[in-house]
């Protein structure tokens, strides 16, 4: 018997919070808007929804592929002609959704190709979705509407399945084909995360992106942190979310101990588009829940 995730309500409700979040985030990256306002603008209306954000709102450009979140002290702003992908994820008492989309700010058409080849790119792989698929199915589909761009994947960025409190819940989907001899499973939660580029095709580890995670509860003695893990579980956070002065600095005394999550950079210096939608595995099919 398929196996769905319990309160699946609450994942569709995330979706949908996610969703317009993503959209409020597009019609923010504007020539001129400061990138740590945008952040706090996207995560203030995720609370504001009645959830919580999933992760830090992911503001990357150009180069950057992932994980670069403003620091408290960000004063840089969207210029135009930047390529921005906008990556949110909400959850609700830990059920997750995770969507993105790249725009290019000041509304121009450099990159429209890069754009256009991830949005094809997410719809293909979401049209393979069913219980029993091959990941490599929608591997397959990915990487030729990419190609179909005169473009490359990237290959060492995937798609992921979603568990509760588990953003990456082991699973993965990989964006070229022959990587996964994986399949869905009915009631699964899957992000689906085409990445393009006119680079190389890889990534690599750039700069601290300003996000980290707890990789296990700390000790019950260490107060300050142990409120944090309370708020946080295992999710992504930022220094950002901490104003306690106390939790800020027992935070940056236990950066050494804690996930920290590097911007991801094209190796090649290419720039990178992204498209990301949350489903759910059907029998026959995928219900898109961040649409």
């Amino acid at each position: 018997m398929a196996k769905y995730p319990e309160s699946l309500e609450s994942w569709r409700e995330a979706a949908r919070i996610a969703g317009r979040a993503r959209e409020l985030g597009l019609g923010l990256v504007t020539p001129g808007a400061l990138r740590r306002e945008v952040a706090e603008r996207i995560e203030s209306f995720i609370r504001s929804e009645g959830a919580e954000p999933a992760f830090p709102a992911n503001l990357s450009r150009n180069v950057e592929a992932a994980h670069y979140t403003p620091s408290p002290e960000d004063d840089a702003v969207f210029e135009v002609g930047d390529l921005v992908k906008v990556d949110v994820g909400a959850h609700l008492n830990g059920a997750i959704a995770d969507t993105a989309m790249t725009v290019e700010v000041g509304g121009g058409r450099q990159y429209q190709n890069l754009i256009g080849a991830v949005r094809e790119a997410v719809e293909a792989g979401i049209g393979r979705v069913r219980a029993g698929v091959a990941v490599n199915d929608l591997s397959l589909a990915i990487e030729a509407a990419i190609h179909r761009r005169g473009l490359k994947p990237v290959t060492n960025l995937t798609g992921h399945t979603i568990e509760r409190y588990l953003l990456h819940a082991g699973k993965s989907i990989p964006n070229a084909s022959g990587m996964s001899a994986e399949r869905l499973e009915e009631g699964e939660v899957v992000a689906i995360e085409p990445f393009a580029t006119n680079g190389f095709g890889e990534i690599g580890n750039g700069e601290f992106g300003n996000i980290v995670r707890f990789r296990l509860a700390p000790p019950v003695a260490e107060a300050a942190l142990s409120r944090l893990f309370g708020r946080f579980r295992t999710l992504p956070f930022t220094a950002r979310w901490v104003p306690d002065e106390v939790e800020r600095k027992a935070l940056t005394r236990a950066l050494r101990k804690l996930q920290s999550y590097p911007v991801f950079v094209e190796r090649g210096g290419g720039f990178v588009a992204q498209a990301e939608h949350t489903v759910l595995v059907l029998p026959d099919g995928a219900e898109v829940l961040t649409r």
